[in-house]
C-alpha cells in the first residue's frame, strides 16, 4: 500500500508564506455562538456579543431563548491555503466581547474562521456571584498544524503494563463522562487543570490540530487517531498511577494540544459525535493503540500518522481505514467501546424514527421533556412511546440548538448527544 511519496509530495508543495497567492475573489467563512450559564445547563437569552476585527467592531448580535445567536458571515482567506504546507495564514481570526447582566463578561480573542467552513463558540458565562472577577479574557493560539510548538517525545505504542508503575482501574475499554486536562508540562504544579466532557474535549483537540477544510477521510483519520491516543490514557491510567491529578496534558511534547475556551468547527463535531467511541487497536491487545502523530513537515515521525500526509492520501483516494494502515501498519482494526459513562441507557443499535415505538422512544420522549425545562424552544411530548410528528419536532429542534444535522431520526449521534444534555439538566436539578 505504501505507493505515496509522502515527503516528495510535500517537497513539492512547498509555497514561501510572504507570497500571496493571487485572490481572484473573497471567500468567506461563519460563525455561531451558543451561550450558557456554567452553574445551572441553562441558556442564556439576551446576552449581547460584540464582535470585532484587529481594525473595528463589526457587528452586535444578541442570543434568543435557547441561547443561540444567527449564524454570520465573516471574510477569510482563500481555503487553498488551509490545503498546502508552508502558506499563508488560512484563516481569519476574529475577537468577542460577550457581556450579561449579572455574568462575568468574557472577552474572545482569535476565534479562527476557515473559508466555507462554520465555527461554533460555547461559552458558559459565570454568575458575578461566584467569583470575584469581572472579565474572563482568553486568547486562541495559532492550531498545532500551523503554529511552532515543541514536537512529541516517543513512547511505546503499547504500554507494558507489567513493567510500568501504570495500571489498569477497569477490565475493557469505556468512555469516560469527563477528561481531566493539566494545562501544562506533566510536572508543571502551577498549571490549571479544567474537567471536559469527553466529547467536547476530541473536538477542541481536533479542531487545535488540524483544519477542518480537510478531505473527511483525513479528519475521520486524525479525530481516530486523537481519540485512540485519548483512551489509552485513560485506559492505562497513565497520569494518576504516577501521582497526579488529571488524565491527560495539553503539552505537545507528552500528549496533544488542547486550547481551554476555543471555538471547534462543524465540520469536526459532526464526526466526531459520529465515531467517539470507536479506537484504533491491534490484535491480542486489550489497550487501544497509543497513536502519536506529527505534523509530517517540521517534524518527521516515521511509523506515526503524519497530519499533512493523511490529507494528501486522502486527497488520492484512500480511505479512512486506510490512511491508518498506511502508518501503523496493516494488522491494526477498529473497535468501539462496549459502555459510555453518566448516560442513562446505551444506544439501542438502530435508530428511532416516524413510525418507531417502544421502551427506547418513551426514553427519549422522557428526556427530551426534562431537558426542555431549560430549553423551551423544544416543545413538550406525551410519553407514550410513539415515535409521531411531535417528536420528530423535538428532536428537530434539539438538533438545531445542538449543532447536530437536522434529520429528525434519533441515530447514533443524536441519542448520546440528548443523553450527555439531559444528564446535565438533572444533575443541576438534584443540587
Amino acid at each position: 500500500m505504501k505507493n505515496v511519496n509522502i515527503s516528495q509530495i510535500l517537497k513539492n508543495k512547498n509555497i514561501d508564506k510572504n507570497i500571496k497567492i493571487q485572490e481572484t475573489e473573497k471567500s468567506f467563512g461563519f460563525l455561531k455562538f451558543g451561550i450558557f450559564d456554567m452553574t445551572i445547563a441553562k441558556p442564556l437569552e439576551g446576552v449581547q456579543i460584540v464582535i470585532s476585527n484587529e481594525k473595528e467592531n463589526l457587528m452586535t448580535l444578541f442570543t434568543d431563548q435557547s441561547g443561540q445567536t444567527p449564524t454570520i458571515k465573516l471574510e477569510t482567506p482563500p481555503i487553498d491555503y488551509s490545503l498546502e504546507p508552508d502558506s499563508p495564514t488560512p484563516y481569519s481570526t476574529y475577537n468577542a466581547l460577550i457581556t450579561a447582566d449579572g455574568y462575568e463578561s468574557e472577552e474572545i480573542k482569535g476565534i479562527q474562521v476557515y473559508a466555507n467552513n462554520e465555527s461554533i463558540q460555547d461559552i458558559n458565562m459565570k454568575p458575578l456571584t461566584i467569583t470575584n472577577e469581572k472579565r474572563e479574557i482568553i486568547i486562541i493560539p495559532p492550531p498545532a498544524i500551523y503554529g511552532d510548538y515543541p514536537s512529541k517525545i516517543p513512547e511505546a505504542e503499547e504500554k507494558d503494563l507489567q513493567k510500568e508503575s501504570g495500571f489498569i482501574v477497569l477490565d475493557k475499554v469505556v468512555i469516560p463522562e469527563f477528561i481531566v486536562v493539566h494545562d501544562g508540562d506533566p510536572n508543571d504544579n502551577t498549571a490549571p487543570n479544567y474537567w471536559v466532557p469527553y466529547k467536547d474535549y476530541i473536538k477542541n483537540v481536533a479542531s487545535s490540530e488540524i483544519f477542518s477544510t480537510w478531505p473527511d477521510a483525513a479528519i475521520r483519520a486524525n479525530v481516530l487517531a486523537i481519540n485512540s491516543f485519548t483512551l489509552n490514557r485513560v485506559y492505562t491510567e497513565w497520569y494518576r498511577s504516577r501521582g497526579k491529578n488529571f488524565t491527560i496534558t495539553n503539552s505537545t511534547r507528552f500528549d496533544q494540544f488542547f486550547v481551554y475556551g476555543r471555538n471547534v468547527f462543524e465540520e469536526i463535531s459532526i464526526i466526531v459525535d459520529e465515531m467517539f467511541t470507536t479506537y484504533v487497536k491491534r490484535p491480542n491487545q486489550r489497550q487501544p493503540l497509543l497513536t502519536q502523530y506529527c505534523d509530517g513537515r517540521r517534524v518527521s515521525c516515521p511509523n506515526w500518522l503524519s497530519q499533512w500526509g493523511s490529507k494528501f492520501l486522502a486527497e488520492e483516494g484512500y480511505s479512512t481505514i486506510q490512511i491508518l494502515r498506511y502508518y501503523y501498519g496493516n494488522d491494526i482494526f477498529l473497535d468501539n467501546a462496549e459502555k459510555v459513562s453518566g448516560v442513562p441507557s446505551s444506544y439501542p443499535g438502530y435508530p428511532l424514527e416516524l413510525g418507531s415505538t417502544g421502551q427506547d422512544v418513551r426514553t427519549i420522549q422522557n428526556q427530551l421533556n426534562s431537558i426542555s425545562n431549560n430549553y423551551p424552544a423544544i416543545n413538550k411530548l406525551r410519553a407514550d412511546g410513539i415515535f409521531g410528528d411531535q417528536t420528530r419536532t423535538a428532536v428537530l429542534t434539539f438538533q438545531q440548538i445542538f449543532n447536530i444535522p437536522q434529520s429528525g431520526i434519533v441515530d447514533f449521534p443524536t441519542w448520546y448527544e440528548i443523553s450527555k444534555v439531559f444528564v446535565a439538566v438533572e444533575r443541576i436539578t438534584e443540587l
